[in-house]
């Protein structure tokens, strides 16, 4: 059954076999990311995370671009950047680290994030696509990390997650030049799984491989997403025992017999879903 979500402004929330769909939906405004965007993605990725009954989550956008990036309007008017004193510029770095944090929740988010791209990916919209799990590209999308053509530094993540995805040398020309990576470019280098013809179809192709993650056991898809980022960050000796205590921690043969069990007989599993979280402070 699917359950609309009516309150948000920037984006249409809706939950289908345990897979839910965020789309942006301000295609009027090419989806730029302004301080409503930021709170309303911070409050629904909490949300998904703290339920725990999706199993995996699906961002996609509308009209010609994926998004713009950041509302520049936004900095000229509502956010003001002061330059003019040491205590103005330190107040930078914690608005920094504030909107950080909303696209770091896509890498803490309990289930794999997939985003299915069409048009311009641009600026902000690379920090964000970076910090999810796969990524599904139209024929017509391309990436541009847009801050160097508008004279500043690329500042919520791209820089540090795409050299973890391109090969450096590549990263260092996006990052100088502000040139466009285009879809082709892009699989060829592996920054997305795949490229299909359309907007639709990349969707689609994104909405398929939430529906097979969430075919398994959440707390094994669970796992293998600390296990991977885990690796991506540390040396193999480490990850290994890491993955040693983690499995110690996880492993369930009721998971795994199940997992047979609905092979040999042709039938769809079942599997625990995870629990729902409750933070300390809202005890009582």
């Amino acid at each position: 059954m699917r359950h609309p979500t009516n309150k948000l402004n920037c984006f249409a929330l809706t939950t289908d076999q345990y897979v839910a769909h965020l789309v942006m939906n301000r295609p009027e405004a090419m989806n730029t990311m302004h301080p409503t965007f930021w709170r309303e993605l911070h409050e629904v990725l909490t949300d998904i995370h703290k339920a725990g009954t999706a199993r995996a989550l699906v961002i996609s956008s509308t009209g010609k671009h994926f998004s713009a990036g950041m509302d520049l309007q936004t900095f000229g008017s509502a956010i003001q950047m002061d330059d003019t004193s040491a205590e103005g510029r330190s107040a930078v770095y914690d608005l920094l680290t504030d909107m950080q944090r909303t696209f770091t929740l896509l890498e803490e988010l309990r289930i794999p994030v997939i985003a299915a791209i069409h048009g311009g990916c641009i600026g902000g919209a690379v920090d964000m696509v970076t910090a999810c799990c796969m990524r599904y590209a139209s024929a017509d999308a391309f990436f541009c990390i847009q801050e160097i053509n508008i004279g500043m530094v690329a500042d919520v993540g791209t820089l540090q997650r795409l050299p973890k995805l391109l090969p450096m040398a590549l990263v260092k020309e996006l990052a100088y030049t502000g040139r466009r990576l285009g879809a082709d470019k892009a699989l060829a280098y592996g920054l997305v799984n795949e490229v299909l013809p359309t907007h639709e179809a990349a969707v689609a192709a994104a909405l398929q491989a939430a529906k097979e993650i969430a075919s398994k056991p959440p707390v094994a898809i669970w796992g293998t997403k600390q296990v991977l980022h885990y690796a991506r960050d540390h040396s193999t000796e480490d990850s290994l025992r890491h993955m040693g205590w983690l499995q110690g921690a996880i492993w369930s043969n009721a998971n795994v017999r199940e997992a047979i069990s609905a092979f040999q007989q042709k039938r769809e599993a079942n599997f625990a879903p995870l629990p729902a979280l409750k933070g300390f402070r809202e005890f009582g």
